[in-house]
This record gives C-alpha cells, structure tokens and sequence, in this order.
C-alpha cells in the first residue's frame, strides 16, 4: 500500500552532475521541485564517485570558460574564484574536497526553501502513464513505495530509467565502454620515477593474470600531499544490468587492492603506504541513451554544427574507452578534439510522452557523441537547461516539445548562462 504521495510542478530523478543543474535551475525559475537521489548526498560522478575535475568548463586551446551557469558558478563558490574570470590555467580544473562539495551542494538545494524538496536515499522504481504524459512516478525509499505526480519530470538518472520505465525509444550499444571504480592510498612518497614504475608494476600485474584491465595510471596528488587518489580500474559491464552492476563492483574492489599491492611491494614510496578507501560508486560511462527529438552526432560535434535551439556548448574531447588494458594512456585512438560546439534543446526532449525531459549522460545522442558530451559541467549545463525548460512548461502548462528551445536559450541567456556566443 501507498501510504506517501506527493505533487509537483518538477520532479528531478538523480542529483548528480546534471540533476543538481536541472533541480536547482527548476527552482530558481519558479517551480516546486522534488530532487531524489539513490545516494545520502548529490554530487554524482563527484562525490558517489570521487571525481573531483571539472571537465567541459573551458576549452583546451586557451582555458576560456565555455559554461557560466550553475557549474561555474559551483566551481567558484568551491574555489574562491573571482565571478568575472573569463579564463582558466587549464581546460580540466580540479576541486580539492569532494567531501566540502557535499555540504557545498546541500547548503545551494536548501537555500531554495520552499521551492525545493529533497529526498535523499530514494530511486526511481516505476511510472504510470496515461495515454502521453507520465502521471505518476513511483519511487523506493524508507517509506515503501511513493507516489509523486508531477507536471513535468527531468532525467538525470544516468541511465534513463524514468524514460525506460515509460517505455521511451532508447537505445543501448551492446559493447558499452567500461566501468571505473575510483581510490585513494595515503602515506605515499613519490619520487621522480614513481609514475614510470607504477605503470611497469601494473604491466606485470596485468601480466600475471592478477589485473584483467587497467589504464594509464595517471597518479594524482589533488587532496593531499602524501596521498595518491587513482582512476586506473577498468571493468566491462552493463550498469543498467542489477546483476552485471554488482559483478562490476565487486570486480573494480578487487583490482583496486590489486593495484595497490602491486605499487606496495614493487614501487619505491609505497612502502608504508596503506590503502585509505574506494568511492562508494563505481563510475559508469554509459548505459542506455533516449532517442529524443534530435539525436546529436559525432559529425555535428566535429563540425560544429550551429543550432537555433542550442542551450549549453561542449567542448570536451570524444572519449572513448575501449574494453581492454591501455597501459600509459586512456585510449588507443588518435584523439579527436573538436572547437566549441552546439547542443541542441531537441537533444533533451523525450519522445512519446510530453512531459519528460532527460539530461546528463542518457540525453538523444549516438556513443562516440555521448563520450563527449558525458563529462561533468556538460552535464551541468544539459540539466541547467531541462530544468529552466522544465519550470517555464510547467507554468504554461505546455508539453516540452511545444516548448520553443530559442525561447529556453533566451532564458538561461537572462540568467547568464547558456550557450556561448
């Protein structure tokens, strides 16, 4: 029995990078907004992950900033960087406390009152739609099974779970790029050659059969002097498969350690190292994508290919990882850099039913489009628009598709954020 129901004018499936875009834009624009979260806390690839770069905020050629919305404005806030900067030193920077993002992302949500509500420890479980809009959404949490009805709903599952569940034209590749679970080791003393040495002790770990696949490693120093924070792991699985999530789980736990004893014995300044934590998620790259209104492609991202209803700029690199060992780099590819491009709003809106939109990783676009357009404050940006975009259909009482995307750009052009140019 359903004994908790809730309306609203937003519902927001998925705090991550683009939920938190998409819930706080919602809320700035108006709309009593419901945000669940499967974690304790938002932040996504961030924090359930331990990703702390923010990848997609400018560009590599120079460092200007390329998305001066939500995610610059979270970037800020956690750097003490001046609001007027139009530059960075690098096109990926860093936060140096995923733990300070936490109560960073919980201190923005709350500062909304009213207009915002949050649940914390809660998934999306199923949906009923009626005829083309979805009704209710149901969501497993402490209280059972609860009932939320809302005008519009946004996506940000990773997984497009809303929209699955709503039987929505989605498409998922049958070799998917491979999972990452992210650690940290501490007491370590690196020394010149430690990076060369950590990649030779892990070739002959790979070797041995006791690490099926890693990449690079990059070594990071970003939360502590003396502490080594790693994303080497590479586990091939299916992250909307429950049984083939948890293998990958499991799997990324174990190489970790395998890592990590591979550098303990064999690498100088790993002596007295011990092994501080895994993240409490391992990070999926990709699982289904809707196909919206527009599908946006490869081709467009290298060409650049304008569009009237563009409402966030991409500007990452097509990442690609492939499912297999990659000792010294994360791909084996020649890597495709493209110049700022435009997505499209069409890009976010589902087809079928009239009130979803979706954001972040699962939006309308083919894999090696999506490998580009997954990162960070790209995702920032998508879940800023669907959110803005989200409130104004809501108040109109208009479906998403009827919603002009050039008057969603305008929007978030008001609110100085948006596409570039």
């Amino acid at each position: 029995m359903i004994k908790t129901k809730y309306k609203c004018d937003v519902l927001v499936c998925g705090a991550g990078c683009a939920g938190l875009g998409a819930a706080l834009a919602a809320a700035r624009g108006g709309a009593k907004t419901i945000l669940i979260e499967r974690a304790g806390f938002a932040g996504g690839i961030i924090t359930g992950v331990g990703l702390p770069f923010f990848d997609g905020i400018a560009h590599i050629s120079d460092g200007s900033i390329m998305n001066r919305g939500i995610g610059f404005e979270l970037f800020a806030r956690m750097t003490g960087l001046d609001v007027k900067t139009t530059h960075l030193k690098t096109h990926n920077p860093v936060i140096n406390n995923t733990e300070r993002f936490k109560l960073l992302t919980d201190e923005m949500l709350l500062s909304e009152g009213d207009r915002m509500k949050l649940l914390y420890h809660s998934v999306v479980a199923d949906v009923r739609v009626s005829v083309d809009r979805i009704q209710t959404v149901y969501v497993a949490n402490k209280a059972g099974l609860v009932e939320i009805n809302p005008l519009m709903i946004v996506d940000c599952t990773g997984d497009a779970d809303v929209a699955f569940f709503a039987d929505v034209p989605t498409e998922k590749k049958s070799e998917l790029q491979p999972m990452t679970l992210h650690f940290r080791i501490g007491n370590v003393h690196l020394k010149s050659d430690s990076r060369q040495k950590c990649r030779e002790a892990l070739e002959q770990a790979h070797a041995r059969g006791d690490l099926p696949m890693f990449y690079g490693p990059g070594i990071s120093t970003n939360f502590g002097k003396n502490e080594v924070y790693m994303h080497a792991t590479r586990v091939p699985a299916d992250g909307s498969d429950p049984e083939d999530l948890t293998r990958a789980e499991i799997q990324g736990r174990k190489d970790s350690w395998a890592i990590y004893e591979a550098w303990k014995k064999d690498v100088p300044g790993f002596e007295d190292s011990y092994f501080m934590m895994n993240y409490p998620y391992i990070g999926v790259r990709e699982t289904r994508r809707i196909i919206g209104h527009y599908v946006l492609s490869e081709n467009d991202i290298v060409e650049t290919k304008p569009f009237d209803d563009s409402i966030a700029t991409g500007c990452w690199y097509l990442d690609q990882h492939p499912n297999k060992a990659t000792p010294g780099a994360a791909q084996v590819v020649e890597k495709i850099q493209p110049d700022p491009y435009d997505i499209p709003y069409r890009a976010l809106v589902a087809r079928k039913v009239e009130n979803l939109l979706v954001a972040g990783r699962c939006h309308s676009a083919t894999q090696l489009a999506a490998s580009s357009t997954r990162v960070t404050v790209t995702a920032m940006a998508m879940g800023e628009a669907a959110g803005t975009a989200a409130a104004m259909a809501a108040k109109k009482k208009i479906s998403a598709i009827e919603l002009n995307g050039t008057d969603v750009r305008a929007q978030l052009k008001s609110r100085g954020a948006g596409p570039i140019g």
